[in-house]
């Protein structure tokens, strides 16, 4: 493997791919109400997960579930709207950035930005990763003010 596709022992390409599997995970446990063990076990037995980051996929919807309130919360100044009111799958992928924004800083605030934005392209509607990209480029001037300042 390259070192563009590979940085200190991680497959950026696998953890792209868990992403992508994680919005689709949260997007369905957001609108089935399904406890989110059982969509993880569902995304286990039905999607190709050989190809993804399978821990960094758990990690990110559990961890989504988890503190859901505080990524809300943190997300909330930001949106123009209430959560709820957000396109399911940019509230999925806002969530997911938040997430990683807070409780995962060994991956870079440009890369969760820009992860987002791709998944959001892929999954959501014309125009949602531009907002997506909006949000989360404001809480990353927040959660992560000194990387932010560095850039």
């Amino acid at each position: 493997m390259s070192n563009a596709r590979r940085a200190e022992g991680v497959d950026l390409a696998a953890r792209s791919r868990a992403r992508r599997r994680a919005l689709q995970a949260l997007y369905a446990w957001q609108l089935s109400g399904s406890a989110i063990g059982g969509v993880i076990d569902q995304f286990r037995h039905e999607q190709d997960m050989e190809v993804a980051d399978v821990e960094f996929f758990e990690d990110l919807v559990r961890g989504v579930e988890r503190h859901c309130a505080e990524l809300d919360g943190g997300l909330l100044p930001f949106l123009g709207r209430e959560v709820l009111q957000v396109d399911p799958i940019e509230r999925a992928a806002l969530r997911l950035g938040a997430y990683e924004l807070k409780y995962r800083p060994d991956v870079p605030y440009r890369v969760v930005i820009n992860e987002a934005i791709e998944t959001t392209k892929r999954f959501g509607a014309d125009h949602g990763h531009t907002y997506v990209n909006g949000v989360l480029d404001k809480l990353a001037g927040e959660w992560r003010k000194a990387e932010y300042r560095g850039r």
